[in-house]
């Protein structure tokens, strides 16, 4: 499709080691532009994903077969135990903070998984948030065939996890410098709505027709009440 990747900061990445990555969730496609960011580093990212992702016929086996981590939201601890063997024997493992998809394209309220693994390993916390990819599919119907639409990836520096400094603390540290390499993506982007329809892609903040989070938040729960979770 002739993307135009525009990668940033890539050497953040740890070359070799163990490691966390957390990424902002806008697009059914995130995980994989956070990959290729990695592919410089020639390293494999295994993401935790959704059971329900798992359970689809033929994205079910592409996932488990790039070995990525299926979660059940019943027994969650199964799925962070697979983590933590994971980062021990020196992987990186790919986690949504956001858990679900954010409407409103600004960060969501953070869980406390990603950085409550890089605590307990006492591995690097790498930020990295995604633009333009919404734009091919996401939520709500959103999708485009359009070639060359831009796509940036900005990688920022490893947060590491100190010894007097809790979960919760790392967490809000991590999303306060994803919510600083978002703005900076947004504001950077080489390209701006065509017309009134096609705003839908920006955030209200930035004059677009997305929806402010608190909206954004109710229509999460509406969807989830109409058609479950599997594409949230």
């Amino acid at each position: 499709m002739g993307y135009r990747f525009d990668v940033r900061g890539a050497e953040h990445l740890p070359a070799h080691g163990p490691g966390v990555v957390a990424g902002n969730h806008i697009g059914f496609l995130d995980f994989t532009f956070i990959e290729y960011a990695a592919r410089s580093r020639g390293r494999h990212i295994r993401f935790m994903a959704k059971q329900s992702v798992f359970d689809l016929p033929v994205v079910g086996r592409l996932m488990r077969a790039m070995h990525h981590i299926p979660v059940d939201r019943k027994s969650g601890w199964r799925a962070a135990r697979r983590a933590l063997d994971l980062v021990a024997a020196g992987e990186l493992i790919g986690v949504f903070p956001e858990a679900t998809i954010s409407r409103s394209w600004l960060l969501k309220p953070f869980r406390r998984g990603a950085a409550g693994i890089a605590r307990h390993h006492g591995v690097p916390l790498v930020p990295v948030v995604v633009w333009g990819g919404h734009r091919i599919l996401t939520v709500d119907g959103h999708r485009t065939l359009r070639r060359r639409l831009p796509i940036t990836i900005m990688v920022g520096e490893p947060l590491l996890p100190t010894p007097a400094e809790s979960v919760d603390e790392l967490s809000a540290r991590l999303r306060v410098r994803m919510a600083e390499l978002l703005a900076e993506a947004i504001d950077d982007y080489p390209e701006s709505p065509r017309d009134e329809a096609d705003r839908w892609w920006l955030p209200y903040d930035r004059g677009g027709a997305a929806p402010d989070p608190e909206t954004a938040a109710v229509l999460d729960r509406e969807a989830v009440a109409r058609i479950g979770d599997i594409f949230e």
